[in-house]
C-alpha cells in the first residue's frame, strides 16, 4: 500500500508592529529596539522618555513539530516627504522575546503547531536627521524545510 499526508499549510501573521517611538537625532548615531522591546541609543541619538518602543511580533502556525526557514527583508524607513530615509537592519529571536545580540534567526520549530517570531532592529540616524514621521514595512516570510 502507498500513502501520503498533506500537512497543514504554514502561515504567518503580524500581531505587533516594530516601533522606535520618539527620539532626538542631534548629530546622529543609531537607535536599537531589541526583540524584547528594550531600546538603546548610540552616538548622539537620545530615546525620549515616556515614548513606548515595541518589537514586531509574528505568529507562525502549521504542522506540529515541523521545522521552517525564516526570511527577512531589511527596508529603509521613509519620511512622509517620501524622499528622506533611514537605514533599518533587523534582528530577531523565536519562541520567546529574548535578546538576540543583533543577529537574525534563520529557522524555527513548530513544537505545538505554533511559534512566535520577535523582530527588533537598528536605525542608522543621520546628523540632524529631518524631523518628522518615518514609516516602512518589516517583511518576514516562512516556509517548511
Amino acid at each position: 500500500m502507498t500513502g501520503g499526508e498533506v500537512v497543514t499549510p504554514i502561515a504567518i501573521s503580524s500581531s505587533t508592529a516594530l516601533s522606535f517611538a520618539k527620539f532626538a537625532a542631534r548629530t546622529g548615531g543609531c537607535i536599537t529596539v531589541e526583540p524584547t522591546g528594550a531600546v538603546s541609543a548610540a552616538g548622539a541619538v537620545v530615546s525620549l522618555a515616556g515614548s513606548a518602543t515595541t518589537a514586531a511580533t509574528f505568529a507562525v502556525t502549521g504542522d506540529t513539530n515541523s521545522t521552517y526557514s525564516i526570511g527577512y527583508a531589511d527596508n529603509n524607513l521613509t519620511h512622509t516627504d517620501t524622499v528622506t530615509t533611514m537605514a533599518l537592519a533587523l534582528n530577531s529571536t523565536v519562541g520567546t522575546a529574548g535578546t538576540s545580540g543583533g543577529t537574525t534567526v534563520a529557522t524555527g520549530t513548530l513544537s505545538s503547531g505554533s511559534q512566535n517570531i520577535y523582530v527588533g532592529g537598528t536605525l542608522t540616524v543621520g546628523s540632524l536627521q529631518t524631523p518628522g514621521v518615518y514609516y516602512g514595512t518589516v517583511t518576514v516570510t516562512v516556509e517548511y524545510n
